[in-house]
């Protein structure tokens, strides 16, 4: 009894906010398979809405900006933190105030990066205007108004957003290394190179596999990013899902379409945390009974 508060102070926020996830997921679901518009209501019109949605010409720019945007940012944070995180470990000088540095980012709300990304990347305002102001007037960087390449400036100001998470965890990992095991790789002539290449990165790769996942979780949800920095243009070229459903649900009016659209968006999600889910699951299990 003398830990009931204890146990409400968790348990109840908990419960609450898993019966809130849970109810307006299958409210969703539901609303998906009827003919709401502007407001929900009854009726049954099957996989209509999932059909409209999936033979949309937006939704199959979003679904192709996704796969490219996704694998582009996951790949080029991953790759930013792991090499953030490996200078950082060389115990340089100033360490504790570029860790502050490389996570500043990570506090700042993702409307304020899309905003600021935006003035360094319009062609009149920023990087290009600078640089002709300094005489170099051939220099071009239009990647905001270039169709081909716009959806580049969202991979751009998402690894500056979000490669310092992945910085803290693969330091995190590095500075779990075994010394010991360096050490005598050391002794039998191994280089930096190689101890890195044989010893430290394989040690890494339940952290790399975490931080892939997060990161994947985040491009598939990324809304207010791709919305203060392009709103999906030019034209359509940087749409995202949730930039459809947002389309869809508020500006069109078309709640059961919208509803449709944010249910493929979880599939594609669970697509991604279910293996997530499976992979820790039998780590653990493997964990326990060694």
């Amino acid at each position: 009894m003398r830990r009931l508060p204890e146990y409400l102070m968790i348990w109840v926020p908990l419960l609450l906010s898993a019966a809130h996830l849970v109810s307006f997921s299958l409210w969703t679901v539901w609303i998906s398979f009827t003919p709401s518009t502007l407001v929900p209501v009854t009726g049954w019109v099957g996989l209509r809405n999932y059909s409209s949605v999936l033979a949309s010409r937006n939704w199959q720019i979003a679904f192709d900006n996704l796969l490219l945007f996704g694998s582009a940012f996951v790949l080029l944070s991953a790759a930013t933190g792991l090499a953030l995180a490996i200078l950082l470990d060389q115990r340089v000088r100033g360490e504790n105030v570029l860790r502050s540095v490389f996570l500043y980012p990570l506090a700042v709300s993702f409307v304020v990066t899309g905003t600021v990304w935006s003035w360094l990347l319009n062609p009149g305002l920023g990087i290009q205007k600078l640089v002709h102001d300094l005489g170099w007037t051939s220099f071009k960087f239009d990647w905001l108004i270039d169709r081909d390449m716009a959806i580049w400036t969202i991979v751009i100001a998402a690894i500056w957003q979000s490669s310092g998470f992945a910085m803290a965890l693969f330091l995190a990992g590095l500075r779990s290394v075994d010394a010991d095991i360096i050490k005598a790789a050391q002794i039998d002539g191994a280089g930096p190179v190689r101890i890195y290449r044989r010893i430290i990165l394989p040690s890494l790769w339940p952290i790399t596999i975490t931080v892939v996942v997060i990161q994947l979780q985040f491009a598939i949800s990324t809304f207010d990013l791709v919305r203060a920095l392009t709103n999906g243009g030019p034209g359509i070229a940087t749409q995202l899902p949730a930039l459809v459903v947002y389309d869809l649900m508020f500006q069109r009016s078309l709640l059961g379409r919208g509803a449709a659209a944010a249910v493929l968006m979880l599939l594609i999600l669970l697509a991604v945390l279910l293996p997530y889910a499976a992979w820790r699951y039998v780590q653990r299990r493997r964990a326990a009974h060694a």
